[in-house]
Formats: structure tokens, C-alpha cells, sequence
């Protein structure tokens, strides 16, 4: 039986990514002692990815060599198993690769069984998955969110912004969702009750957070750049910044100068903390009942911008990196 992946051939510039990986077919390994055969059904979409494109050896994990398959969650059965905690027909969530299998050693792959009876399975990679326990950890913890504050999330159309203006809205927060088009903005105040958008296209997010009374008390922030230096100086006093991704520098080859008004970082006596979910797997049984009730009671959705096939998985990554897309990027890849 064959298996076909993505490779990376060589490191991409901007959006070339047509040009630096390849769809390859090879004969399935066999499975050895200690690990698990996943026969995909979906595979994630997600921004950090970009960075393991890059030769960078300054980011949260090493480069991908070059020749190697491409990196990322998959979500699906156990089809061949030589692990005594995994069966044949789990259902399973874990780190493998861009390919209809993967084969995986469950403790470095951050593997776990999940729950096979939920009625959509994708929201594993929703309302269930590490997206939502970025928002949860970066709103209640990080951020320290409270009823009556005033929370900011960048790019609040995506994954785990969306989420993150859900948990933050949830909680008795006013939110102010930061978005690219009329679009988008619409969907946020019309679908999920956000109290205000800001398209960052056309506003000048500045002058608008300007007019914030009190000012922005937590800032979960996506994206880095320029939007975070419009928003350090419009944070109110002892403000806090949940810092989970910085996608406006992710293609660099080089790391970025900035941001440019570091110096209110002191003046507003801000806190300000990166942070990368994936070193808190084992954490997940604390956040799961509260986001599976917010789930069951429909105060937590995901909506879910879904391409089929692996042959296509460019094209649906290409879609999330550009900003395209509204909710989580997935990739179908059942027969």
C-alpha cells in the first residue's frame, strides 16, 4: 500500500510554497515496537507551521530539514499499532505529517486518544483542540480576562482569535476583534456578539483604540508587527499581552526589528508573555469540561473552512497563511 505526503524540497520565499514542496508517494513503513500507524481523516492547518519553512534555529523548535516530510496535526484511526497504550481504531490526535499516514512515536507526537462520540469530530481540531486551549489559556490566565474589562484579539477571524473573542465574550468581557475586511467584521459582530471590529485594512487601528475608554485592558495578540505597535500605546495601566503567535514575521528568513514602542511596555507597566500551548499538553483535562459545556450549550463554535483531498493541501494552506479564510483550515483527506 502507498502513502502520500508532502515534502519540503527547500525553503520557501513569501507564499511560493507550489515551489518548495512536492507531493510524493512511498510504500507505508512498517510499524516498530512503540509506535502507531494513524490513517489520516483530517489534517490542521496552522500558522506556526510556517516558521519550521524557515532555517531559522531561533524559533520554539528546529527547522525542518530540507528532504523531509512536512510537519503538522493530524487527526484520525489507528490503523496498525505496536503501543500498548493504542488499539486499532482509536480514534487519535497528534503531531504527524501532511500525508494520508503517518507513523508516529505517541509520546513525541503529543498523541492522545479522543472521544469518538462528539457528532462532529472535526471540532477536535475546534472548539475541543489546541486552538481553543491557546484562547482559554491566553483569556483567563495569561490575560487574567474579567467580566467588565475590555479584551482586544488580533486577527479574531482565525482559529483561535475566533475562539479567543468566544471565551473572552463568555466571561462577561466587552471585545474588540481585530479583522482583515467588511467581511469578516460582519461575520464577528453578527455571529458571534463581538461589540466591535476594526478592519485593519482600512482603519487606523491607533486612532481607533484611541477612543477606548479606560483603554485595552488584556490584548490577546496572533500576529506581531505593526498592529502591535499600534495597540502598546493605547493599553490601559497594569494591561496584560497574551502573546501566542507572531504570523506577520513567520516567512522571514532573519528575525525582525521591533516593535517600535517597546518604551510602553514600561510607561503603562504592562505585562507581556509568549507563550505555546503545546508545552502544556498534559493540561488539557483542566480545560476541557468548561469548553465542552460552552460547546454543548452553543456558547463555543467553530466554524470550519474545509478543503478536500491531499493533493490540495497547498491550496488550503495557502488560503490560511493569506488570511483568506474564516474559522479553522482543515484538510479532508478520507477516500
Amino acid at each position: 500500500m502507498q502513502n502520500r505526503y508532502w515534502r519540503l524540497n527547500r525553503y520557501p520565499q513569501g507564499i511560493d510554497f507550489d515551489q518548495a514542496l512536492s507531493l510524493e508517494s512511498e510504500p507505508l513503513p512498517p510499524v516498530s515496537e512503540g509506535e502507531v500507524l494513524i490513517r489520516a481523516d483530517w489534517l490542521s492547518m496552522d500558522a506556526g507551521t510556517r516558521m519550521w519553512m524557515t532555517p531559522r534555529t531561533d524559533g520554539y523548535q528546529p527547522p525542518l530539514p530540507l528532504g523531509a516530510k512536512m510537519a503538522g496535526l493530524c487527526l484520525g484511526r489507528v490503523v496498525e499499532t505496536a503501543h500498548p497504550d493504542f488499539e486499532k481504531g482509536d480514534l487519535v490526535r497528534g503531531f504527524g505529517q501532511w500525508a494520508e499516514y503517518s507513523l508516529i512515536k505517541p509520546e513525541l507526537a503529543g498523541a492522545a486518544k479522543i472521544d469518538a462520540s462528539i457528532d462532529d469530530l472535526r471540532q477536535h481540531f475546534g472548539v475541543l483542540g489546541m486552538n481553543a486551549w491557546t484562547a482559554y489559556v491566553g483569556i483567563t490566565e495569561i490575560g487574567q480576562a474579567k467580566a467588565g474589562q475590555t479584551v482586544l484579539v488580533s486577527a479574531a477571524a482565525g482559529a483561535t482569535g475566533l475562539l479567543a473573542c468566544q471565551i473572552a465574550r463568555n466571561i462577561g468581557c466587552q471585545v474588540i476583534g481585530i479583522a482583515g475586511g467588511p467581511e469578516k467584521c460582519k461575520f464577528l459582530k453578527e455571529r458571534y456578539d463581538v461589540a466591535q471590529t476594526i478592519d485593519y485594512r482600512r482603519d487606523n487601528i491607533e486612532e481607533v483604540l484611541g477612543k477606548v475608554e479606560g483603554g485595552v485592558h488584556v490584548y490577546f495578540d496572533n500576529v506581531g508587527g505593526p498592529i502591535l505597535d499600534a495597540v502598546l500605546p493605547n493599553m490601559a495601566l497594569y494591561g496584560r499581552i497574551a502573546l501566542c503567535g507572531l504570523i506577520s514575521t513567520y516567512d522571514r528568513d532573519k528575525p525582525s526589528a521591533g516593535p517600535m514602542r517597546f518604551d510602553q511596555i514600561l510607561m503603562r507597566r504592562l505585562t507581556v508573555t509568549g507563550f505555546f500551548i503545546p508545552d502544556s499538553l498534559e493540561r488539557s483535562v483542566e480545560f476541557m469540561p468548561r469548553l465542552r459545556a460552552w460547546m454543548d450549550t452553543g456558547q463555543l463554535t467553530m466554524p470550519f473552512d474545509q478543503t478536500t483531498g491531499i493533493e490540495n493541501v497547498l491550496r488550503a494552506y495557502s488560503r490560511m497563511i493569506t488570511g483568506k479564510n474564516i474559522g479553522k483550515v482543515i484538510v479532508d483527506v478520507r477516500d
